[in-house]
Order: C-alpha cells, then sequence, then structure tokens
C-alpha cells in the first residue's frame, strides 16, 4: 500500500480518506487548514439529485444516492440525507433535450422520470407552471449536509487508522524529478508516495508551486434562507429552475433555501469575501424565484449563506493524474456539484490511487482535458448547463 496524503478535509478529501480506509489502506493522513468541513463544504446547499446532462455525473450522482440514502449502514453514523423530491424546470424550447436526459438517467439507473406542468401543479399547487412545457422529476432525491457528512466521512476513516492533522496549512508541493515526493506545511515537509488534492478554490496556487496551472476560477454565491409565508409552506419540492435561474430546496426550521445560478468572479479571494450576502441582491433573487413560487413574495429573510464555487471552463470537475507530475493526484473544479456526487468520487480517486478497477470510469474528467482541447460537451446539453 502507498503512502497517501490527502490535502483537504471537505466532503472530497474525507470521502477519499474514507475509501481508501475501506480497502485497507493505513498509511493515509489528511490535512486540512482549519478543521474538517470548516470550507467551502460548510457552505454547500447540499442538493442531492440525477439530473446531470453527462453520463459519467450521472452515474456518480446514482451511486453516491446509495451511501446517502444507506447512511447508517455505509459510513456507521446517523442519517445525514432528507428526501424531498426534485423537480427540474428548463429553458423554454428545450423540453426535448430533457426529455433525451431523462431516457439517459434512468438507463443509468436514476429514479427520474417526465412530467406535464399539470402534473407539476399536482405536486406542489402554489407553483406557477404556465411556461412549463415539461419537468423532470425524481421522487427520491434530497438533500444533506456538507459539514456533517466530512466529519462523518473523517470520523469513520480515523477508526480505520487514518491520520488527521488539523490546523496544518500546506504551502506547497514538493517535486524531485516530475514527481510529487509530498507537501510542505507551516510544521514541515511531510514526504508520501501519493499526494492528492482535494483543496478546491485553494488548488491553482499549490499547483503553482510546481509551475504548474490548471483553468480553475473562484466564483462568489450568495444563498438566502427564507421563513415560510404566512397560511403555509412555499413548497417541499426541490427544483432546479431554468425560468427563473434560481434553485432551491426546503430547509429544515426555516422554510426555504434558495440560491442563485450563478455570481461574479473578478477580484473574488476564497480567504477574504463577504460573509453575508447583499440585501439588494436577495431581494432580486427572491423577486425571481417568487416567478416560479408565488408565496415567496410574503417569505421573510432568516438569514444568508455565502461562498465560493472552484469553476473549470466546462463547469465539470477535475479529477484523476496531472501530466508531467506523478504521484499527484486532483478533485478540483467541481463548479458546485461536490457535495451531491463525493462519496462515488471518494471511491473512485481510491480506485485511482491504489490501481483498482473503477466502478465508475472517470477518465472523461481528466485535468488534462482542457490543454488537450477536449472539454465535455454532452449531447443533449441546456443552455445554461
Amino acid at each position: 500500500m502507498p503512502e497517501v496524503i490527502v490535502v483537504g478535509a471537505g466532503v472530497t478529501g474525507t470521502s477519499t480518506a474514507f475509501h481508501l480506509a475501506e480497502r485497507g489502506a493505513r498509511s493515509v493522513t489528511v490535512l486540512d487548514a482549519r478543521h474538517a468541513g470548516e470550507g467551502m463544504s460548510s457552505r454547500s446547499s447540499a442538493l442531492v439529485r440525477m439530473h446531470y446532462t453527462f453520463e459519467p455525473e450521472v452515474r456518480l450522482a446514482v451511486d453516491s444516492l446509495a451511501y446517502f440514502r444507506d447512511w447508517p449502514e455505509r459510513v456507521g453514523r446517523p442519517p445525514v440525507f432528507q428526501e424531498c423530491g426534485f423537480v427540474r424546470i428548463v429553458a423554454p424550447g428545450e423540453a426535448d433535450l430533457l426529455r433525451a436526459n431523462v431516457t439517459m438517467q434512468r438507463a443509468c439507473g436514476a429514479e427520474a422520470e417526465v412530467i406535464t406542468a399539470d402534473d407539476l401543479l399536482a405536486l406542489e399547487p402554489g407553483w406557477r407552471a404556465d411556461d412549463v412545457v415539461a419537468a423532470a422529476y425524481e421522487p427520491r432525491a434530497g438533500y444533506g449536509d456538507g459539514a456533517v457528512a466530512a466529519g462523518d466521512f473523517l470520523s469513520r476513516a480515523r477508526e480505520e487508522g487514518v491520520a488527521y492533522r488539523p490546523n496544518t496549512r500546506v504551502r506547497a508541493l514538493v517535486e524531485s524529478g516530475g514527481r510529487i515526493r509530498g507537501v510542505r506545511t507551516d510544521q514541515g515537509d511531510i514526504m508520501a508516495d501519493v499526494v492528492i488534492l482535494a483543496t478546491g478554490v485553494w488548488t491553482r496556487p499549490l499547483l503553482a508551486t510546481v509551475g504548474t496551472d490548471l483553468p480553475i476560477e473562484p466564483e462568489y454565491h450568495e444563498v438566502a434562507v427564507l421563513r415560510d409565508p404566512p397560511g403555509a409552506p412555499a413548497g417541499r419540492t426541490a427544483c432546479i429552475d431554468s425560468g427563473t435561474r434560481t434553485y432551491f430546496r426546503p430547509e429544515p426550521g426555516a422554510g426555504l433555501l434558495l440560491g442563485d445560478f450563478i455570481g461574479p468572479r473578478d477580484g473574488i479571494d476564497p480567504d477574504d469575501f463577504p460573509q453575508t450576502p447583499r440585501d439588494d441582491s436577495v431581494v432580486e433573487m427572491v423577486g425571481r424565484a417568487a416567478r416560479r413560487v408565488p408565496a415567496l413574495e410574503s417569505a421573510g429573510i432568516s438569514r444568508g449563506v455565502t461562498g465560493v464555487y472552484d469553476m473549470s471552463p466546462d463547469a465539470r470537475p477535475m479529477l484523476g493524474p496531472v501530466a508531467g507530475l506523478e504521484g499527484l493526484i486532483v478533485a478540483a473544479g467541481f463548479s458546485g456539484m461536490g457535495f451531491k456526487i463525493c462519496p462515488a468520487v471518494g471511491r473512485a480517486l481510491a480506485e485511482l490511487t491504489l490501481g483498482e478497477q473503477q466502478t465508475v470510469d472517470v477518465s472523461a474528467f481528466s485535468p488534462d482535458r482542457f490543454a488537450a482541447g477536449k472539454p465535455i460537451n454532452p449531447p443533449y446539453a441546456y443552455s445554461d448547463d
């Protein structure tokens, strides 16, 4: 078994450590600048759904749902997943694309179906559906908690012998002869046979220490947690809605969690960004979402959450080795989808590390695909995919 360093104790890094431990790896050390799940994982909206336009993404999501649903049996901790169902509403003129994607998702094992506007109103009578030709529905989808999931993965891995060093900031990679030999931390150098960078928005500066670059950009996002309007909840089904360019899901004890599709990238520092959303941004976002859920016009704002996505050029993760740097595996560029696929991604990274056959082939997510001119282009992509 190789000696392995996992840099980053968010959901991806801790899932990787968990799966390495399951496979008998004992020489594994997880390093984090702070504590497990305190980075962007703690700010995740933590939606769990299968609706993607690229088949390997769907397969990762389907396999991950099994982990989330069977968390006590698989991870040995209390349940972390709440089922609420999920609806995907696409832009006008893209209903045929949606139908093709649902067919593909069902072939991958997703429990998904195409529903009509009338079906949607039967599911959520308080929503507007006059612009809906067809929508996708997943009854078994839901949401979780990023900080809890990271902590659970790590605690289980530690029970199996994985070492954990919090408050250990990695400053640089240690390279010699085209091979990564370890990491340089604020507490000294730590050597290993394999280094796995599960560092999200902090990946690019670390790669720069060995003269390598990957096209990862930070993108700032704001989320509002809304109180239920007087009289009735705004809805109990999660949704990604191209019509309003928002997504939302139930929030336990609060009402509705509401987020936006995109955010600014210029001048975003993942170590220094606003910790609360701007009032005008939230008001504008709620106004758009209210076109789908009119009751939101009278919903109060409970609190706000902000975070930074690690965006790749094709909005898909980069998973695997990097050309010219033997002994390095990268997991970054998740573009907002990290939580929902983290169980299967961690397994894939463990399989890559140990040279095992992959349960889900993640070769299409190679970090080198952009330099090779091979970004991911799904056959039935949406205009805002």
